[in-house]
């Protein structure tokens, strides 16, 4: 058929992207040894301060979860609202999941791991996405997300907690450092150096020096 589908560009439907507005790009895709699903929100201007408010509690909210530090077999019901509270301090919401399975080269939302009533128990050694987000109808849209996995916590006795394999720094633009805890920022220094640490080499192996001066600028402690 020659009639586009409603993902498909268009000149009736396409807009040009500005610096004044709000950009989030979910983005993954399949590879032998997994799958990826991953979003980001950027502006490349100013932010409004609600934007940068709401854009920084929803990165608190996937800090909280992804360091959280659980008993065996936690149901994702229960750990789910770490992901909201700084939103719900301020009485803001987001009106989906918080994650969801995801499989080794199997399907993006993959049943049944995740953070609903009806999700199984986490476990280690199970993948699932972890995105908190925000919304304003007609004006902008926030999520971040990352693939975590379910390990072992490095506690006296057998507990679990997350492990960020998504390596992609976030928008430093939206951030407003105010907000964060000190232990907060440890973990976005320690995320960052681990960025650093295993996709800056793999850069410069393929000689890709614009975007290895990129993530070093954006990994700065």
């Amino acid at each position: 058929s020659d009639t586009p589908s409603p993902c498909s560009p268009s000149n009736g439907s396409s807009r040009k992207l500005s610096v004044d507005e709000m950009y989030l790009s979910d983005t993954g895709g399949q590879y032998l040894d997994g799958t990826t699903d991953i979003t980001r929100t950027m502006h490349w201007g100013v932010p409004t301060p609600l934007q940068k408010e709401a854009y920084t509690r929803v990165l608190i909210g996937n800090i909280d979860l992804s360091r959280l530090i659980f008993p065996p077999n936690t149901a994702g019901r229960v750990v789910e609202s770490f992901a909201r509270r700084a939103l719900w301090n301020v009485g803001l919401n987001y009106g989906h999941g918080t994650g969801h399975g995801i499989g080794n080269f199997l399907s993006v939302h993959e049943w049944p791991v995740g953070f609903q009533s009806n999700n199984v128990p986490l476990t280690a050694g199970m993948f699932t996405s972890i995105e908190p987000g925000y919304y304003r109808d007609g004006e902008f849209g926030i999520r971040i997300e990352d693939v975590a996995l379910v390990v072992e916590a490095q506690t006296k006795n057998p507990f679990l907690t997350f492990e960020v394999v998504s390596l992609v720094p976030y928008d430093r633009n939206l951030i407003d450092l105010s907000l964060l805890s000190p232990e907060q920022i440890r973990y976005l220094n320690a995320y960052y150096e681990t960025i650093r640490a295993r996709v800056g080499p793999e850069l410069q192996r393929q000689r890709l020096q614009e975007e290895y001066r990129w993530l070093q600028r954006n990994t700065e402690p």
